[in-house]
């Protein structure tokens, strides 16, 4: 009778596993595997300014001295970011030059106009100008969801999605979704991972403040769920084992 029950117990933990079909799994599938190819890049626009954003100005001359008052640490904005905040009228505020419209306009454009303007003030003036709060949200079936700040305004899907460690092996690669707030309103674009198209689509090129969520499939519930079954299923072994060792040396 000892055997029969011990038996049970053992049949009681037993572990069921399942996988995700391997097919779904690589990304780029489409590509020719066969030889090299090459395409166009011709979805890629620049950066465009908007109110809000943080912009890093550092300006250079022939007397760093006296144009070292642009690059001033930006006490004044937001904790542990330096830089010139654009206003809610497109504009930021800067040593002898005033206000200037800088949203709309691309980092290069902005560069370009200040130089013309500082010329008056400095001799073969040099302007560099960088976006300080460029940030990209990561989140779902991923390794490291997270916020994540960048100073390279141009960010790819994929450059985003390995800063956060790559999709889980349970992710739907076929169904990433990309949420971008634009001109007042929300919209929610679904990308496949698992095609080379990525590189043509017009949201392959990340920008400010853009959302990637990655939807996990069936075995992210199905392999949780098993072990919340499995761990009631250890529990009670345990519990009949504890029965029956209490019932020997009684």
């Amino acid at each position: 009778m000892k055997k029969h029950i011990l038996f049970l117990v053992l049949i009681t933990v037993v572990f069921f596993s399942s996988c995700t079909t391997y097919k779904n799994i690589p990304y780029y599938q489409d590509i020719n595997q066969a030889a090299p190819s090459q395409e166009m890049v011709n979805n890629y626009s620049p950066f465009i300014i908007q109110s809000a954003d943080i912009l890093g100005i550092n300006v250079s001359s022939r007397t760093p001295e006296s144009s070292a008052i642009f690059n001033y640490n930006g006490k004044d904005l937001q904790p542990n970011v330096s830089g010139y905040l654009v206003n809610s009228k497109g504009e930021v505020q800067l040593p002898l030059i005033g206000s200037l419209k800088v949203a709309g306009l691309t980092i290069t454009q902005v560069q370009d106009k200040m130089s013309q303007l500082l010329v008056t003030y400095y001799k073969d003036p040099v302007v560099n100008v960088r976006i300080l709060n460029f940030k990209v949200i990561v989140y779902g079936d991923v390794q490291r969801p997270n916020v994540y700040t960048l100073t390279d305004e141009r960010v790819t899907i994929t450059q985003a999605l390995t800063l956060a460690g790559d999709l889980n092996i349970t992710a739907m690669r076929q169904n990433v979704v990309l949420i971008r707030e634009e001109n007042g309103k929300r919209s929610f674009i679904p990308l496949d991972l698992t095609s080379k198209n990525i590189f043509q689509s017009p949201y392959y090129y990340l920008k400010n403040n853009d959302e990637i969520y990655v939807t996990p499939d069936h075995t992210k519930y199905a392999s949780l769920d098993r072990g919340y079954r499995t761990a009631t299923l250890v529990l009670s072994g345990l519990s009949i084992i504890a029965i029956v060792l209490s019932n020997l040396f009684r």
